[in-house]
């Protein structure tokens, strides 16, 4: 009798999809049936935040709206569609507040147990169907945080806010600048603002007792 430990154990069953999520799409309709389709169009909720605090941001509990099509081929369920959202966050430059609408185009193939496809291809290089179900909150937020701009910005051409008083250059006069003494001279300036004027009564030799 062959050594028991060397005997090939078959792979390990993907973990069961929760089916009451709504981030779990049935497919069992299409499921062998090549050709057939189905569209499906559904907001979801955000379970945890994503993006980069004080920069862009996705709340929890942010909806998402999902536009979608599942279609059966030959080695699995084709899965094409749309994410939309609106992120919160700061402009980069003025620090405004902005509100910054993101779309999100994406292809995935879940592919059948036993297919051509999934026998021969890595497990970290394409999905699959666990159940005939797909899970889609991976997909979907790994594309949107891949979208988000990594310096947003309330205007394209926004100038920020000027280094020396910190206001917003679009709200400041044209031509507006700060005077800038050499440092080697500021204290001498200094000195003679705090020098009493000769015309200022209270301090010229004619004051009467």
């Amino acid at each position: 009798m062959g050594d028991m430990s060397e005997e090939k154990l078959p792979p390990p069953r993907p973990p069961r999809v929760d089916l009451r999520s709504p981030w779990v799409l049935d497919t069992r309709e299409l499921a062998r049936h090549a050709g057939l389709s189905r569209s499906v169009h559904r907001s979801v909720p955000l379970d945890t935040a994503l993006g980069v605090p004080d920069v862009i941001v996705l709340p929890k509990g942010t909806e998402i709206e999902l536009d979608l099509l599942i279609e059966s081929v030959v080695e699995g369920v084709l899965l094409t569609g749309t994410a939309s959202v609106t992120a919160t966050g700061n402009c980069s430059r003025c620090l405004d507040p902005i509100d910054e609408d993101i779309d999100v185009d994406f292809t995935e193939l879940y592919a059948y147990p036993g297919s051509t496809t999934e026998a021969t291809t890595d497990e970290d290089e394409i999905s699959r169907l666990v159940d005939n179900r797909i899970e889609l909150e991976s997909l979907v937020c790994d594309a949107l945080v891949l979208a988000m701009p990594l310096v947003p910005l309330c205007e394209e051409d926004c100038q920020g806010l000027c280094v020396e008083c910190g206001v917003k250059w679009a709200d400041l006069e044209p031509g507006h600048g700060h005077e800038k003494i050499d440092p080697r001279w500021a204290a001498l300036v200094e000195r003679f603002d705090e020098t009493p004027s000769s015309e200022d009564p209270a301090s010229g030799p004619g004051k009467q007792a």
